[in-house]
């Protein structure tokens, strides 16, 4: 499989835009780039049942969140408060930056 490239990184407000979860707003937790997926907070939850074991002397059913491919959401700028398409620029003091397409902000990850 090949390594996919994302314009996506951890703590990004995104917006689910297909699936069960459509509409929904969330931050990124984590960001698997071998599988062009994310993982976004409260959004595609699954449960996990877990056996008993030693620490755990009941079982339980845990809920978490599941990967969502990356095509399924976008980028909320935080300039323009829209989602929309993002680029990528190099400034003139040589830094790359990631500019979102309809307000022509730059975007810094928190």
């Amino acid at each position: 499989m090949r390594q996919g490239r994302t314009y996506l990184k951890k703590n990004d407000q995104v917006e689910v835009i297909a699936g069960k979860d459509k509409g929904r707003v969330g931050k990124i937790l984590r960001v698997l780039r071998a599988k062009d997926k994310v993982v976004v907070e409260r959004i595609n939850m699954i449960k996990r049942h877990t056996k008993p074991t030693e620490m755990n002397q009941q079982g339980q059913i845990v809920e978490k969140e599941a990967p969502i491919h990356v095509s399924n959401i976008q980028l909320i700028c935080p300039e323009c408060t829209k989602t929309g398409r993002i680029g990528k620029k190099i400034l003139e003091d040589g830094t790359k930056v990631r500019y979102c397409k309809s307000c022509g902000e730059p975007i810094e990850s928190k």
